[in-house]
């Protein structure tokens, strides 16, 4: 008996399926969009491509090499679902017929069509160089809006370091970019070098009282050679020491920077700006304990490019 019931619900159940109609039968799809462009024919792209849907604009940043060849770009182009593009994937296109600009039409499922502008933007590596440590600076302390806050330059506080190697050791330091490729998610990588300078010594951020080794907190360019890779999604700079141990920031120009509270940082030249993490310590509010060791906030390594 049970055995028949199981069968009897087990048909019902197939009747029902077999007789549910699909909402979208019959349904054709408007969406015309382009939705990911990859470049091929030995060209170097810069990550992905980015989609303007409301100007039916694509860019594509590609790095600019000797013997790169923008008259026949072959790309494939993923648009929507049962859409079809023209000129098709696979077909060489001329950009630089058009100040390195292609119209692409895209048809949709139901026939209606949308033409999009694909623009490829010449990419140049601007990290590259050798730059000149001018300052380090710290942007640290708990309950900044009551006070705690303080951007300090390490340099004027010497007597919060212990040691021969103190904070200032680093500051007739170069630091080298070299160019070495692109990840395979279109991340511009290469070598860098930490060099000494004349006096052959890096800062060991040994903090005086109480006695702390403070080196794996401000030392975020690794001694020595190492590895950087830029991320132009997310607009930082990775260095990759020869441990595996990885620190990001942010690669800035010239600029001004409100920290709130009264507070800001001036970059004449170049900067590297790095995010610290910490914890508050009401305790030791106002002390430079508290701004060095327990809530170091932001960290500067500003630079100059040599000529």
């Amino acid at each position: 008996m049970k055995q028949l019931s199981l069968y009897i619900s087990l048909l019902l159940i197939l009747c029902c399926s077999a007789c549910t109609k699909d909402p979208f039968d019959g349904v054709s799809s408007n969406e015309r969009s382009i939705e990911a462009i990859t470049l091929g024919g030995g060209l170097v792209q810069i990550g992905p491509a980015a989609i303007n849907r409301t100007d039916a604009k694509a860019t594509v940043k590609v790095l600019v090499q000797a013997g790169t060849d923008l008259s026949k770009v072959v790309a494939q182009i993923q648009t929507s679902y049962k859409a079809a593009i023209s000129p098709a994937n696979g077909v060489p296109v001329n950009f630089t017929a058009n100040n390195n600009e292609a119209t692409f039409t895209v048809t949709s499922e139901s026939g209606s069509t949308r033409e999009w502008t694909v623009e490829i933007i010449p990419f140049t590596e601007t990290l590259l160089g050798t730059y000149s440590i001018q300052a380090l600076v710290l942007y640290g302390g708990t309950g900044p809006e009551y006070g705690g806050g303080g951007v300090i330059n390490l340099k004027d506080k010497p007597w919060v370091w212990t040691g021969a190697n103190t904070p200032d050791k680093e500051l007739d330091n170069t630091i080298t970019f070299e160019f070495g490729g692109v990840t395979a998610d279109g991340k511009t990588t290469g070598k860098v070098t930490n060099n000494a300078g004349p006096d052959g010594a890096y800062a060991s951020f040994l903090y005086n009282n109480p006695a702390m080794d403070l080196n794996n907190v401000y030392r975020l360019v690794p001694t020595g050679e190492s590895t950087w890779e830029r991320d132009y999604v997310n607009n930082t700079v990775t260095f990759i020491s020869k441990e595996g141990k990885r620190t990001s920031g942010a690669f800035l120009g010239a600029t001004s920077i409100d920290l709130g509270n009264g507070l800001n940082k001036t970059i004449t030249d170049n900067s590297l700006d790095f995010t610290l993490s910490g914890t508050d310590d009401w305790g030791n509010i106002y002390s430079d304990l508290d701004k060095f060791v327990k809530r170091p906030r932001r960290f500067w390594i500003d630079l100059k490019k040599n000529q």
